[in-house]
């Protein structure tokens, strides 16, 4: 008969090595992608939340429909984030798209949502437009359409990322810790050193912290 136990451990050893498996087939899929990428968009990632996975899905979109490029307005429509006017009355609203490429409109959610959850700029905005009487619907479709014309921008007309190299020296030079810095700009410490080391893009969170650290340089006395 059968140890259970040894049967446990055979079965947990498989799960690990399936597991190890799927994720060098990930990473292989990933550096693939990151190459076609740095050939024909090697900025769209520069963008808050555009990661590997949205930027390939925007790029297929794009190849696929070439003379739905001429403007923003177009560009929009084939994402599926132009809005339709939908008023009544006195009432004057949008309501979202449901037309468009689906899989590049669920590419732009996913940005959206990366920046409600980490993005200064976005959750004020979403604040702003809560305290407004604006649903999370009508939230979500307006941040779609800001997201839209970022990728369109950055497409037809790239810009590449800041250089942030400076921020890490100067946090040395004062002496201050990630964890001291992430605490007053309410991040994470690993978001501050992504963002030190150029890993992720986020120009207002960059902004704020250049300009504390210029505050905290004046102060120290000659």
């Amino acid at each position: 008969m059968a140890d259970p136990e040894y049967v446990c451990m055979l079965t947990l050893k498989a799960l690990a090595t399936r597991c190890q498996s799927l994720a060098a087939e990930i990473a292989a899929a990933d550096a693939a992608l990151q190459e076609i990428l740095d050939t024909y968009a090697p900025m769209l990632c520069d963008l808050p939340g555009v990661g590997t996975e949205v930027a390939s899905q925007i790029l297929v979109t794009v190849g696929d429909n070439p003379d739905r490029l001429a403007n923003e307005a177009k560009f929009a429509s084939l994402v599926g984030v132009a809005p339709i006017p939908a008023s009544s009355g006195k009432t004057t609203r949008h309501r979202l798209s449901r037309g468009g490429d689906r899989n590049a409109n669920h590419a732009l959610h996913q940005v959206v949502l990366v920046r409600m959850a980490s993005c200064r700029r976005t959750k004020e905005y979403v604040h702003k437009r809560t305290a407004e009487g604006k649903s999370k619907r009508e939230i979500i479709r307006c941040l779609k359409r800001y997201a839209a014309r970022e990728i369109y921008r950055q497409i037809t007309n790239p810009h590449a990322a800041p250089n942030n190299a400076d921020l890490r020296q100067k946090r040395n030079d004062l002496g201050l810790t990630l964890a001291s810095v992430a605490g007053h700009l309410g991040q994470w410490p690993s978001v501050i050193s992504r963002l030190q080391r150029g890993v992720i893009r986020n120009d207002d969170l960059a902004t704020s912290y250049r300009q504390w650290l210029t505050e905290r340089t004046a102060k120290i006395p000659i």
